[in-house]
């Protein structure tokens, strides 16, 4: 089994798919359902998330988007995936693996979020269970890192479920709704999942 993964290498092509649901990177076609699944959700999404650029739903703001995560997925540094419910095909939120470091950390970060009319059904605990292990197999990672407010219970409870273990308490570390806000740091190992 290689340890480091060679600069040379070109990512894989991940489309995680298991208990109903399709993981897959976003392509153009989804802006529609993106941006109003998005649009609907912007009450509820707010108070976890970044200020919203003033030109997020649209579609040349999509198209930007979408040429950043082929960017970042070429030099290996993230990858988004929008989360399909394999049945219909609708749209229920989505999850990126940012921040991959290779050598001798060989982890990256996770976010996720997850539209309002699907929260507390536990899809977005699903996804990342069908998600994790492309993560430390394919992608070859050792430690899958995520950070949450410590005030939204339910991320709290997704990570939890999914074995993440919680390391500590970083003070004022992302600025969310426009605010430095302290959040709860967890951390997955794949021995963890035994990957």
């Amino acid at each position: 089994m290689a340890l480091f993964r060679l600069p040379s290498t070109s990512p894989p092509p991940l489309a995680p798919r298991g208990q109903g649901l399709l993981l897959r990177p976003p392509q153009m076609s989804d802006f529609p359902q993106w941006a109003q699944l998005r649009e609907f959700s912007r009450e509820f999404l707010t108070p976890w998330e970044p200020i919203w650029p003033s030109d997020d739903l649209t579609r040349s703001g999509f198209r930007r988007r979408l040429r950043r995560y082929q960017e970042d997925m070429a030099e290996d540094k993230a990858y988004p995936f929008l989360i399909f419910r394999d049945s219909d095909e609708v749209l229920l939120g989505g999850v990126t693996l940012a921040n991959v470091r290779r050598g001798i950390v060989q982890a990256g970060t996770i976010g996720y979020w997850i539209g309002a009319p699907y929260a507390g059904r536990g899809y977005m605990t699903t996804a990342l269970k069908v998600l994790l292990p492309s993560l430390f197999g394919e992608l070859n990672l050792h430690r899958i890192e995520a950070a949450c407010i410590p005030s939204n219970t339910a991320s709290v409870r997704v990570l939890e479920k999914c074995g993440f273990a919680r390391e500590g308490r970083a003070r004022r570390y992302l600025c969310i709704n426009g605010v430095w806000q302290d959040h709860y740091l967890f951390g997955l190992l794949n021995d963890d999942l035994g990957v």
